[in-house]
């Protein structure tokens, strides 16, 4: 603990030690060092490098400057380890080729260059532990916060170090770090910090002065060298400087000040220069140095000045430096220096610094600079930065002369802007662009905007107005545009549900109708639009056969346009429910999934994984739902995406076995009705139907399927129908079951599949006696056999069951109703088996015990990484699909080998397939 600069952090220092040995050890380690600025970060992730013997170093640092550029951060990062990309897998090796600039290509998912990022750290881990550390996290360009963020979260077993450093000063800094483990560096004990000031100041130091100087600094190491150098003993002896009452950060940005005001007028002009120059290159530093007639000699002063250090790299001896230089400059100064920057700067190497510093270098609006950071944002969105491609297009709007053009950038501005998650900042920019002279299309562009936003932030029918007012404004000049706006105002209304008023979905449908005619052939969404329009302005019959031409088509079109089926799934997925097609609800979220794990959209593939999920649930598949909902919502903590909580919900209806399930699914009725989703309502009402059918509280089932069917809602509305007609049957509520089969039948006859056709003779045969009853149950249990959907034969077996007991009939009775608790048990169907189970036993029949199931020990992610290696995927493989390491893969297939006592995949395929 001899260093100066580490006096007072033994415990810190011994934290970070145990990191580094870990990590040799093989267990990846990652810290996040959270303090003000000058607490003494930076000597900590020092410290770790010093500690890092036998290990690889990566280094990279957050710069002010640089905020805007996509991948800066993580390229510095990651430029010792490009020679080794040809060890990636090809779409990841592409992913990270395209968001570096290596190469051209379609936009990456971020997270795909986030899997591509652990798969080489992985990788190059297994031949040399890996130390990263990253300074001033609060400055790094959103793109790579994000990344390394994705990356930190997936670490386990790679023998991979990464410790972040960054400020607790601002207030939003370091937030996508939230949820990593922390270590808050705070300032030093008092008896430390009163021995580092004595190490620092010459002579003997009075004492009151030289704990007011420890009170005032709080111990930050830093303040403690930099506030006291320069002053004498007799200074000192008055008391502290000029105690005045600026935070401490500024108070040490002062003392640069101070520093850097003393220096010759060439040596403030490098660093101000080499302040605005974010790289750290020294010949790019020496050319813009070159162009503003700055000799040698301003170098050394500078560096004699202990500000700053001339090597490989331009390095600030701490950022407030950097800050310092560049926030004193004079207005005109810093324009000189971004011009030289920018005339230094290689416009085919690296186009996009050299705009933005000729952005920087602009003095009054300036077309050419202007197009040039148009065309920046066009490259920073073909590498996945969005964040960036909005930056620069609110600084070409800052510089666009004219006033049509500048609206027109200000709209582009404020939808990448919105697109990279800042709605405020893109509203801004949409009232700016409203200042500028429009014309139709921009105007109908800026309301649909204007209405989307709406729609993120709340899912209410705030948004019908301005989504239905884009829609008209742009029937006039783009009629594509006008189909895709009349569209999400169908959604909006649909989501908003009850909660709006003005017609409902209907009086938005029926808007929708006066769209101009779609292009040709027609697009998936020209499809869905004329569907659901007809659906909800004609009724459900007039809507089935053009419903089922979009299923159709989006089916025939989904392994060649895997965007479409991205996008779309959220629809499609509910009309599919809504025309009883099971098979497209299987083909579309397959191929929703390898889509989106093909891709690396881990942006979409959470609400794959739970529109997936869903299929699961009603396959009876519920162990492989519950796999995907924890992949999904692992996923979702990574990316910050909220989940689909409706499935999750969906499993606790049918698995019936947990006594809060009415308070969860009411909780997510309210939940998502307080956000403006009025849809919650019928559809929770529905979730609590089929609750309580299967705890047979018929006359709960009833009341909550009526009030599922207040509303018409897609999918769920139907499946209400056939929960009311079951809880009145069996609640003695003949006259609302009756209502409800007759209000089911048209539905199931224009639906038209075995699944609809299925559940329309077993309802039919619930308020049925005699032969003709029991033909009914024989049809609904052979054409749902014909059909995916186990859960509902095996209901169906149960029912049949129940009404052959009271018919006296106990040999047929049992045969039923033990296929149906086996079928229920063996899904997981709690209630609905133990219902099975009761029947059973009143016939007579001795109902086995279940026996524990071989995969129970096993967690979510252990049973799916089995179940794909039992399924003859590699660890690379399958480290792919699921985004995580290799060595994570192998990691979590011992502790299976473990539970299991198996010692091969062969093995392990065997005990699952007799499972």
């Amino acid at each position: 603990m001899a260093s100066t600069a580490l006096r007072g952090r033994r415990s810190e220092c011994e934290t970070l030690d145990r990191l580094v040995a870990d990590a040799k050890a093989g267990q990846s380690q990652v810290l996040v060092l959270r303090g003000e600025p000058g607490v003494g970060k930076s000597a900590l992730l020092e410290h770790v490098v010093g500690r890092a013997a036998g290990c690889r170093v990566l280094r990279a640092a957050g710069v002010e400057s640089e905020m805007e550029l996509a991948y800066a951060g993580l390229h510095q990062l990651c430029v010792p380890l490009m020679g080794h990309l040809d060890r990636l897998p090809g779409p990841q090796r592409d992913a990270l080729a395209i968001a570096f600039g290596l190469r051209a290509g379609s936009a990456p998912d971020r997270f795909l260059v986030g899997l591509a990022v652990l798969s080489l750290l992985a990788e190059l881990a297994e031949e040399q532990p890996l130390v990263c550390v990253v300074d001033d996290c609060q400055w790094l360009d959103l793109a790579s916060a994000q990344t390394l963020t994705f990356v930190a979260r997936r670490l386990l077993v790679e023998r991979v170090v990464l410790v972040f450093a960054v400020r607790t000063s601002t207030p939003d800094s370091g937030n996508d770090l939230v949820g990593l483990r922390e270590l808050v560096v705070r300032g030093l004990r008092d008896s430390d910090a009163r021995a580092l000031l004595d190490s620092v100041v010459p002579g003997l130091l009075d004492e009151g002065v030289r704990d007011r100087i420890v009170a005032e600094t709080r111990g930050n190491p830093l303040a403690l060298l930099e506030l006291t150098r320069g002053l004498t003993v007799t200074e000192l002896a008055g008391g502290f400087g000029r105690p005045d009452a600026q935070p401490l950060a500024s108070q040490i940005e002062q003392s640069f000040l101070r520093r850097i005001g003393a220096l010759p007028g060439t040596a403030r002009r490098l660093l101000l220069a080499a302040a605005a120059e974010p790289v750290g290159d020294p010949s790019l530093l020496r050319r813009a140095a070159e162009r503003l007639d700055i000799g040698a000699d301003a170098a050394a002063a500078a560096e004699a000045a202990g500000l700053i250090e001339f090597g490989v790299r331009v390095r600030f001896r701490h950022p407030l430096v950097r800050s310092a230089a560049y926030r004193a400059a004079d207005p005109a100064d810093r324009r000189d220096v971004h011009r030289a920057l920018a005339e230094a700067t290689d416009p085919d190497s690296d186009p996009d610094r050299r705009a933005w510093h000729r952005a920087h270098a602009a003095v009054e609006p300036d077309e050419a600079v202007a197009g040039e950071l148009e065309r920046s944002a066009d490259r920073a969105q073909a590498r996945g930065g969005i964040a960036a491609a909005a930056a620069f297009l609110r600084r070409a709007t800052e510089l666009t002369p004219d006033p049509a053009r500048r609206g027109a950038r200000a709209v582009a501005a404020a939808r990448a802007t919105f697109e990279a998650g800042a709605a405020d900042a893109a509203t801004e920019l949409l009232a700016t662009a409203e200042m500028a002279p429009l014309d139709e299309l921009q105007h109908g562009r800026l309301t649909r905007l204007r209405g989307q936003i709406l729609v993120a932030r709340r899912r209410g029918g705030d948004a019908l107005p301005l989504l239905l007012d884009a829609a008209r404004r742009l029937e006039r000049v783009d009629g594509g545009q006008a189909r895709e706006t009349y569209l999400e105002a169908i959604g909006a209304a649909f989501f908003a549900g009850p909660l709006i008023d003005r017609g409902g979905v209907r009086a938005v449908a029926e808007a929708a109708r006066t769209a101009p005619p779609g292009p040709q052939p027609p697009r998936l969404v020209d499809v869905l639009l004329d569907g659901l329009a007809t659906r909800y302005a004609e009724g459900y019959v007039e809507g089935a056969p053009l419903l089922k031409q979009a299923l159709r088509a989006v089916r025939r079109d989904a392994g060649h346009d895997a965007d479409a089926v991205m996008r779309w799934l959220w629809l499609t997925w509910l009309v599919a429910g809504d025309m009883w097609d099971d098979e497209a609800w299987h083909e579309l979220t397959t191929q929703a999934v390898r889509a989106a794990r093909q891709a690396g959209a881990l942006n979409f593939l959470p609400l794959a994984l739970s529109y997936r999920a869903a299929v699961h649930v009603h396959t009876g598949e519920f162990d492989l739902a519950s796999e995907l909902l924890e992949e999904s919502h692992t996923l979702a903590d990574v990316t910050g995406h909220s989940t689909l909580g409706f499935v999750r919900l969906l499993l606790v209806a049918w698995r019936g076995e947990d006594a809060q399930a009415p308070e969860l699914i009411r909780a997510g009725i309210q939940h998502a009705t307080n956000w403006g989703e009025g849809r919650a309502i019928g559809l929770g009402n529905y979730l609590l139907s089929v609750l309580y059918n299967g705890l047979g509280q018929y006359q709960a089932a009833l009341a909550s399927a009526e009030r599922a069917g207040e509303q018409d809602d897609l999918a769920s509305y139907g499946f209400s129908l056939t929960e009311l007609v079951e809880a009145g049957a069996r609640g003695d509520a003949p006259d609302a079951a009756a209502a409800a089969l007759r209000r089911f039948e048209e539905r199931a006859t224009a639906g038209g599949t075995d699944w609809a056709l299925g559940l329309l003779a077993r309802s039919r045969a619930l308020l049925s006696d005699g032969q003709a009853a029991d033909l009914l149950y024989r049809e609904a249990i052979e054409r749902l056999r014909r059909s995916r959907i186990a859960v509902q034969l095996a209901r169906t077996h149960l029912v049949y069951g129940e009404w052959l007991r009271r018919e006296n009939r106990r040999l047929d009775a049992r045969e039923h109703l033990r296929t149906a608790y086996e079928m229920l048990r063996g899904f997981g169907a709690g209630a609905f088996a133990e219902r099975a189970r009761r029947e059973l036993l009143a016939t007579g029949e001795t109902v086995r015990q279940r026996t524990a199931d071989i995969r129970e020990s096993l967690t979510a992610q252990e049973a799916q990484i089995a179940r794909l290696a039992a399924a003859g995927k590699t660890n690379s493989e399958i480290g792919a699909e699921l985004f995580i390491s290799p060595r994570t893969v192998e990691w979590h297939l011992r502790k299976v080998f473990t539970k299991l006592d198996v010692n091969s995949r062969n093995k392990l395929r065997g005990v699952l397939a007799g499972a």
